[in-house]
């Protein structure tokens, strides 16, 4: 194995604190990390002195590899808008590893990233997690497929289908449409458990099994989140979205994460309660709408106080190279350098449920490491270098 190891660094970690003059060792997983590190012979070392070392971040919402905006029209690839729920499409199928904004990416310090489709629809399809390495195969860059449905309320689906004269035209529609889709999925679901029940009884009896329902990709994946198997990952701005939101997750059961959260502030308790993290932003970027009009980082600082799990997100609206500006804002509106660590790093790992291969320096996680000029949360700091599994990833 090619083992390695960073000496005599200021370790930043959400799980262990600050360590000043420790070491990791790793290989493509974190080995071991402290101030007393056996470091075995022939391990190539890399001294950090004077400077800091972060897990690399994780960006829990965005849409990048599905949208290139250099070619405009040809590099669409995130709104299957023919339809208000397209639960059978994969953004997995549209993610081209050739988009350019994707280089930005580790030029953040960031090292995993949450994509797929985007907001036209109700039901917009299934999400993943990639990191950005590989050979150009989306297939290579998988930490997690899929990491949940994408869902949408507020204006962006009222709009898309309403100017189209079909439902939804109003945000009880879109509510609508979504319960009908997850009762589709119930039912969907009942006839398959009848059907397995009918097989057993046929096949005790020595008689010919029955013919299988017709498959429907789309309820399939309902069927998923109707199983907890995936949350729902819902886009929503407005406090009264965030409470459809919380409502029908209730009704049907279904784990959910509230994307956006624009208006989360006003009803941050209420959220807490619920139980449901929020993946909150995009912050950096202008009122597009109506319902975007109170973004501010304030909302996110006053759900992390609220005891709701806070994840920090670009949407891909903030280019990547620009992500520790979303941490250095939030410490600014009043977070703790502590839990603004946790929002870009082992929140979003939980959140997407992959805690256990990233988002903080533990034994066995991958060896997803950032080294910076100095702390990643001063505006002149700069990153020097980026692991991923353990390579040394180019910045440029």
């Amino acid at each position: 194995m090619n083992v390695k190891a960073i000496i005599n660094a200021t370790i930043f970690c959400p799980v262990n604190g600050l360590i000043k003059g420790g070491t990791i060792l790793f290989d493509k997983k974190i080995k071991a990390i402290g101030k007393t590190v056996d470091i075995p012979k022939g391990t190539k070392t890399i001294d950090a002195d004077g400077k800091f070392v972060v897990p690399g971040f994780i960006d829990a919402h965005t849409h990048q590899g599905l949208f290139d905006g250099s070619i405009g029209w040809a590099g669409s690839d995130g709104n299957e808008m023919t339809n208000a729920t397209t639960p059978e499409v994969r953004g997995i199928d549209s993610f081209n590893p050739s988009e350019p904004s994707l280089k930005e990416v580790i030029m953040g310090g960031v090292t995993s990233i949450n994509t797929g489709p985007g907001s036209g629809n109700v039901i917009s399809g299934e999400a993943l997690v990639v990191k950005p390495i590989g050979n150009g195969v989306v297939d290579e860059m998988i930490v997690k497929t899929p990491s949940g449905l994408k869902v949408a309320f507020g204006e962006n689906p009222k709009k898309v289908h309403g100017s189209e004269k079909r439902i939804p035209s109003t945000r009880m529609g879109v509510a609508a449409v979504l319960r009908k889709a997850l009762v589709d999925g119930q039912n969907h679901m009942k006839e398959l458990e009848n059907y397995l029940s009918q097989v057993k009884k046929a096949s005790e009896k020595g008689e010919a099994p029955p013919n299988p329902p017709k498959r429907d990709l789309g309820l399939e994946t309902i069927i998923k989140v109707l199983r907890r198997e995936i949350p729902i990952h819902a886009h929503a701005h407005r406090a009264d979205d965030i409470a459809t939101v919380i409502r029908i997750a209730n009704e049907f059961n279904i784990r959910t994460v509230l994307i956006h959260c624009t208006e989360g502030h006003k009803i941050a308790k209420f959220i807490a309660k619920s139980g449901f993290p929020a993946v909150v932003g995009p912050t950096m970027y202008w009122v597009s709408k109506p319902e975007t009009r109170e973004r501010g980082f304030k909302t996110a600082v006053l759900l992390n106080n609220a005891k709701v799990k806070v994840a920090l997100q670009t949407d891909s609206l903030t280019p990547m190279n620009y992500f520790p500006i979303l941490p250095m804002s939030v410490i600014k509106e009043g977070m703790s350098k502590e839990d603004a660590l946790k929002c870009v790093t082992i929140n979003p790992a939980e959140i997407l449920g992959i805690d256990d291969m990233v988002g903080s320096f533990e034994s066995g996680k991958d060896a997803d490491i950032v080294i910076w000029s100095g702390d990643p949360f001063e505006f002149y700091s700069k990153v020097e270098q980026v692991f991923i599994n353990g390579d040394n990833v180019s910045l440029k």
